[in-house]
């Protein structure tokens, strides 16, 4: 019952009453010691604890004392064993009394218990004599309720948030159950008993739930604990309160605790869920909250409330649970990863949920996200390492891959090679193997394949076995920088390369000082070591390395990674024995293909595609009679593929057949012969390969299959030429001691005057850039393979001692100038034109890959070949861009090559151009990696920084037959976009101030001249206004470019002149209007084609009319304007209609040449104009100029009316109208040149191009170009069609520039649309997967030269202008 405050039953008291002590007490004033109170207060406290309250006439007698002990004299005693005392006496005065206080002032009462209550802080002390007399005050407060008379008061709160804070404060991990207890019923019953719990009062208990108090005091927060699962039904009211007020109505004030009410929540749920019945409600209202932020942190509560072990939340709450459900799709990505999380732990303690994540686990696995779909897979394998019946199918999308592999690779090897749950849970994921394995062989660039596996693995044994090499020689200052270089190389192939360096290093020191654990390691990487053996061996060197006094041994589970990756665990001679059973079973028709879902074929075809990648990696494992023997019979049948893969394998397997199997080489030997003269090319290539790998009398072989095939030679029956060139060409390449000599006349009377020179047929007319494979003309292929042999005849010589290296790349040139019509007879298709450009680019590009060839390859050579990566035609641009990447990143390209990328900016195919930019990303990171890592390459910093890619990229640019005034803005934001695409690559950090160091090596530039044309005023002006642009990017890009720059930059001679002490250049080439134009003009919006291959439109252009069907053929008026994608009605790599944009016609109207089908004389009608966007100008060769076909200089070339520009190839002329032949100025050496010519077709020998073929066939000495013959061009021009001499370009004319495909030249105004062609058959042309040579040589010396407007190009070793 509730105390009250009034005076004892029966009691009345005199305000004078004396105050009677117990017997043998005396007075207790002020005036005596303390020790003399606490001895008169001991006698006190025992009558008061004999006392109950059933007596009556003792009550009566000491009531008075039990007021005189309430006194101030008391209370506010400074000794504490006085207050002890006197704590007791009230507290068993209390019990006395009960129900009833001797005390009727409110004010006394709040004195009292809150002077109880500051004398309870001594139950802290355990240790203290006292502390049983404090344990007797707190169980006598307890047993009697005496608190509960503060009901009464109107302040009770302030005692019970008192007495509450001092319970929890001095609770320790010394106190007994029995203190837990009295202190629990204490604060109980004043929760129970009273009308309701302050928000302060709450506040008391919640506190200790917070995590922070929580660690401090964790008796406190038990006692908290217990405190609310003993009150749930009283305290649970006033909870929801507080929660309401806080999550519903945002009254944050309430509380001070408002900012942890989810920690609150979780607290409270893990003592009792019923302490929320009426919060949780609220909850799903702030999952719906419009702040994202807020979401989450109900999001993480719910994660963990849901998720507890007990928990029962899900099943009780079902709405909360779906509506949680649904953040697993919130749009804030952070409340989508949360729940992520959240599903791995739910799914381990509670398996009945799995059924509901399940769905949303499968769509977060393809989720933007990275970090979610990582997530995902981490939850899905966690989960199936617990239980295999909680899996989610399906795969998270790239590039997760790795992460899902692993995952699933250690479920295999915890269930299916540890077998830790039995056979039946092993059985359940035996899939797993061929999944992954499946994976690994897809032949797509974002997933590894399988070769690639056994490729690292190789070179990771090898660099182990290098490692050990090391181990075996004298300790040297070398030996040591050798071994640490070898050390790093292995830690960055194991996971986590930081931590594992220190790893490795001890590992390197264990093997230093043991030498059974290195002749263990020598076994394990050995080419004959068996899987068996493998696992003896890297079970006996983890037992050398094992701590047992170690729980967790990271050094030992480093090396055990290492020892995973470098040991034979999976093929041996054994596994090859065993693929080649299955191999011939499917060869006899005895496998079970067909159940597996396989033609007999295809698993044929696949078994030996696995084997030839296991030849590469395990070449040893293969030496067998059975293994051969069922190749030999892969070599006999009609698959192509089948017989082409069965001859590499025995070339990369077959080094010891000779000396160890005699039968096999007798069996083997006439197969590869054949293979090499009638196979077909790939099989060629690779039986010359595999002769002059395996056998020791290779020479003999090889001149077997030489001689019948160089005498067999045909031009007139392309179809069978191409095997026999491939194999020429190889077995040059192989041995270019014994045939270097032989293949000379082959090339200078074959080669170059039979097949490269003569048209033979009429190419087909369907008007596309690029056709497939199967669709090239036979000669054409078999050009292409003649052009492939040039270059590994030279590759394979690796001399210019007979400057046939020189002459080569001036036919190359010549190739690349005519377009890939190199007699420039139109018969000609446009699809295999694009082929023989791209085959001649190709070609360049490897010989720069050799140096004695790079050295010769000049200025203009080099810049024929980067603008084949500005080609018209989309196949050849995305082929020659793979070709030079991979020879970049394989740094066997010199550096100038990778100023190629910088072209690419202009390419209007956005993916082309992200394909450049992440290319250039690729080169420049190889190429700092292997500076860090190679010391020796700080010596040729010059080839190796990516910085010095800036000079050759300034010169490429300048010499762009687009940049042709130097102050037009558009010209000029061309250039500043192709410095960027570069730039900005290279500027991403500042490593070792490298910005200023490009500023200085730029403002360099400007103190020299160009080395191609140092004394034309015009090009160093265009060289210095491309320098002033790319300082503009520099400075703007970088405010750190201002620096001292750290060395002072080489420029490459080659390029530029060496600077002049008495030329100083500090002009500023760019006005400042073009300086704000590139600064703070609208950037120039980069073309981007919807359609690959379709004609774009470019606003701001002059507008053009359309023509009539007729006007098509015409295409050499110098006003003439492409038409617009709906007008031209023409498919993709279609030739490019071409209208006529004026009214009047043009004096050269009629000087086109009609083409077969649609020819016609007339005079074309024009119509009405009708304004169109002009299309952007395409990027690509220029025009051919009309003076080389027509025999002489036009009129408009003279006045400059740009008949050169904006139009398509001029064809040579059939009829011509002399009134349509206007009198034009020519310069009198041109008149001398063009007086001799008569004839329709430029028909000149040899000598005419600048190539002494005499030094081919061995007749000859020199050669260079040693000028034109002027007889020669007399006989030329006298119309001797009939001549055997073959067609070739005359570079002695003004005919076209060094351009990209349809560059624009001459007149402003005119353009040309750029025309696209389809990348439908890219996969099938195997981009990319050529071999890897050097570029290198002597080209034409071709220069710029401007007479009026229109741009010559001269030869300057071949012509006299």
């Amino acid at each position: 019952p509730r105390a009250r405050i009034l005076p004892a039953a029966g009691v009345s008291l005199a305000a004078d009453a004396k105050v009677t002590y117990p017997p043998g007490v005396k007075e207790i004033t002020d005036k005596i010691s303390n020790d003399e109170v606490v001895k008169r207060l001991k006698m006190v406290v025992k009558t008061f604890m004999d006392m109950d309250q059933d007596s009556e006439d003792e009550k009566q007698q000491y009531l008075a004392l039990a007021l005189h002990l309430a006194s101030e004299f008391f209370l506010r005693n400074p000794n504490k064993d006085v207050r002890l005392l006197v704590a007791c006496c009230l507290a068993d005065i209390f019990r006395i009394y009960a129900p009833e206080a001797p005390y009727t002032s409110h004010d006394k009462l709040k004195d009292i218990f809150l002077f109880i209550t500051r004398q309870l802080k001594g139950l802290e002390d355990t240790k203290s004599p006292q502390f049983n007399r404090y344990f007797y005050l707190l169980e006598n407060l307890a047993w009697v309720k005496s608190y509960n008379i503060c009901f009464e008061l109107e302040d009770c709160n302030e005692i019970f948030i008192q007495l509450f804070k001092t319970l929890f404060s001095v609770i320790n991990a010394s106190h007994n159950q029995k203190v837990h207890m009295h202190m629990l019923d204490l604060m109980s019953s004043i929760i129970t008993e009273g009308d309701g719990v302050t928000q302060e009062l709450l506040d008391t208990i919640l506190i200790n739930l917070i995590p922070a108090h929580k660690n401090l005091n964790k008796q406190a927060y038990d006692l908290a604990k217990i405190l609310l699962k003993r009150t749930v039904q009283t305290i649970e009211t006033c909870i929801a309160n507080f929660f309401n007020q806080v999550l519903v109505l945002g009254k944050s004030s309430v509380s001070d605790l408002s900012e942890h009410v989810f920690d609150l929540i979780q607290e409270l749920f893990a003592i009792d869920p019923h302490l929320l019945v009426s919060v949780m409600p609220q909850l799903e209202f702030k999952l719906k909250s419009n702040d994202g932020e807020e979401r989450l942190a109900v999001v993480r509560l719910l994660a963990k409330l849901f998720g507890a072990r007990d928990s029962e939340l899900a099943s009780n709450n079902r709405p909360l649970w779906q509506c949680f459900l649904g953040r697993f799709n919130d749009i804030h990505v952070p409340v989508r990863l949360e729940c992520v999380k959240f599903a791995s732990h739910c799914l381990m303690n509670h398996p009945d949920l799995a059924k509901d994540l399940t769905d949303y686990l499968k769509v977060r696995s393809h989720d933007p996200e990275e970090a979610i779909r990582h997530d995902v897979i981490v939850t899905i394998i966690n989960a199936g390492k617990k239980d295999l019946n909680l899996r989610v199918t399906g795969r998270a999308r790239c590039p997760c891959d790795d992460e899902a592999m692993m995952g699933l690779a250690q479920l295999y090897k915890k269930y299916c090679l540890h077998h830790e749950a039995g056979k039946e849970s092993a059985q359940k994921i035996s899939w797993i193997k061929d999944k992954l394995l499946h994976i690994y062989y897809q032949n797509s660039i974002d997933d590894k394949a399988l070769n690639e596996m056994w490729k690292c693995q190789n070179m990771l044994r090898s660099h182990v076995r290098e490692l050990l090499d090391l181990h075996k020689q004298p300790t040297t200052e070398a030996n040591s920088t050798a071994m640490f270089g070898k050390l790093m190389t292995i830690a960055k192939n194991l996971p986590d390369p930081g931590k594992a360096q220190d790893f490795v290093k001890k590992f390197n020191q264990v093997l230093g000082e043991d030498e059974k654990l290195r002749a263990q390691l020598e076994m394990l990487i050995s080419p004959t070591c068996s899987c068996k053996q493998a696992e003896v061996c890297v079970r006996e060197i983890s037992r050398k390395l094992t701590f047992p006094k170690q729980p967790t041994n990271p050094f030992l589970e480093m090396v055990k990674f290492l020892l995973e990756r470098i040991a034979p665990v999976h093929i041996d001679s054994e596994a090859i024995s065993a693929l080649v059973k299955l191999l011939n079973k499917s060869i006899e028709g005895t496998a079970d293909d067909e159940d597996e879902g396989v033609t007999p074929d295809t698993a044929i075809r696949s078994g030996l595609e696995l084997l030839k990648v296991l030849s590469f990696t395990h070449p040893t494992s293969f030496h067998s009679a059975e293994t051969y023997e069922s190749l030999l019979q892969c070599l006999k049948m009609e698959d192509d593929k089948v017989a082409e893969a069965a001859i590499q394998i025995f070339r990369n397997t077959g080094q010891k057949i000779e000396a160890e199997l005699p039968h096999i080489r007798s069996t083997l030997i006439p197969v590869l012969h054949q293979k090499a003269k009638r196979g077909t090319p790939h099989q060629a290539k690779q039986a010359v390969h595999c002769i002059h790998a395996i056998f020791h009398n290779k020479e003999v072989q090889l001149a077997q299959i030489f001689e019948p095939l160089s005498r067999s030679l045909n031009a007139d029956v392309p179809e069978q030429l191409i095997t026999p060139l491939v194999s020429l060409g190889h077995i040059s390449l192989l041995a270019p001691d014994q045939f270097a000599s032989p293949m000379k006349s082959i090339v200078a009377n074959f080669i170059v005057k039979d097949l490269l020179m003569n048209d033979r047929s009429i190419g087909n007319r369907n008007g596309k850039l690029w056709t497939p494979d199967d669709e090239v003309s036979p000669e054409v292929l078999a050009k292409v393979q003649a052009i492939k042999l040039l270059v590994r005849w030279l590759l394979g010589m690796k001399n210019n001692q007979s400057k046939s290296a020189n002459s080569t790349l001036r036919l190359l040139s010549a190739m690349l100038v005519s377009e890939g019509d190199l007699t420039e007879q139109k018969k000609i298709s446009k699809s295999d034109m694009s082929r023989l450009r791209l085959a001649a680019g190709s070609a360049i590009m490897k010989l720069a890959q050799e140096p004695c060839y790079h050295d010769i390859i000049t200025p203009e050579q080099f810049q024929l070949c980067a603008l084949v990566i500005n080609d018209e035609c989309y196949q050849v641009r995305q082929m020659f861009a793979q070709k030079l990447h991979l020879a970049l990143a394989k740094l066997l390209l010199p550096l100038e090559y990778m100023a190629v990328f910088a072209l690419c900016a202009k390419d209007p195919v956005k993916e082309r151009r992200a394909h450049a930019r992440q290319c250039l990303l690729k080169n420049i990171s190889v190429r700092r990696e292997y500076i860090k890592q190679n010391p020796m390459a700080h010596e040729k910093l010059v080839s190796l920084l990516p910085e010095y890619v800036v000079p050759y990229m300034i010169h490429l640019l300048a010499h762009d037959p687009d940049f042709t005034k130097p102050q037009d803005s558009e010209q000029l934001r061309d250039i500043k976009e192709c410095l960027w695409f570069m730039l900005e690559v290279l500027m991403t950090k500042n490593e070792n101030n490298s910005h200023a160091f490009l500023r200085k090596m730029v403002e360099n530039i400007k103190q020299t001249k160009d080395a191609q044309a140092p004394d034309d005023p015009k090009v160093n002006e265009k060289l210095y206004v491309v320098c002033d642009v790319a300082l503009l990017v520099i400075a703007n890009k970088s405010t750190a470019c201002h620096l001292e720059s750290p060395k002072d930059p080489v420029l490459p001679t080659k390029f530029f002149t060496p600077p002049d002490k008495d030329f100083v250049n500090n002009k500023e080439y760019l006005s400042s209007e073009a300086r704000t134009t590139l600064l703070t003009g609208k950037p120039k919006p980069t073309p981007v084609l919807g359609t690959v291959n379709k004609p774009l439109s470019v606003t701001g252009r002059r507008p053009y009319t359309k023509t009539t069907p007729s006007d098509v053929g015409s295409n050499i008026s110098g006003t003439s304007q492409p038409s617009s994608p709906a007008d031209s009605k023409g498919s993709e790599n279609e030739e490019n209609p071409v209208s006529h944009s004026s009214c009047v016609p043009h004096p050269l109207t009629n000087r086109g040449k009609k083409r077969e089908g649609s020819e016609n004389n007339a005079t074309p009608t024009v119509t009405p104009a009708t304004p169109t966007p002009l299309n952007k100008p395409r990027r690509g060769r220029p025009p051919k100029s009309l003076a080389s076909s027509a025999g002489g200089v036009t009129s408009a070339e003279k006045e400059g009316s740009g008949v050169g520009r904006g139009r398509k190839r001029a064809l040579p002329p059939q009829d011509t109208s002399p009134a349509a032949e206007p009198v034009t100025k020519t310069p009198k050496q041109q008149k001398d040149t063009d007086s001799k010519r008569a004839t329709p077709q430029r028909q000149v020998d040899l000598q005419r191009y600048g190539v002494q073929w005499e030094v081919w066939s061995g007749r000859g000495g020199g050669g260079g170009n040693r000028g034109c013959d002027a007889q020669a061009s007399e006989t030329a021009g006298s119309g001797s069609s009939s001549s055997s001499v073959p067609v070739i370009p005359s570079l002695a004319a003004p005919s076209r520039v060094p351009s990209r495909r349809r560059c624009i030249l001459g007149s402003d105004g005119d353009t040309e649309r750029e025309i696209e062609s389809s990348p439908e058959c890219l996969a099938a042309s195997g981009a990319g997967r050529e071999e890897q040579g050097l570029l290198g040589a002597d080209t034409i010396q071709v220069q710029w030269k401007r007479t009026g407007r229109a741009c010559v190009y001269v030869c300057a070793e071949a012509a006299r202008l």
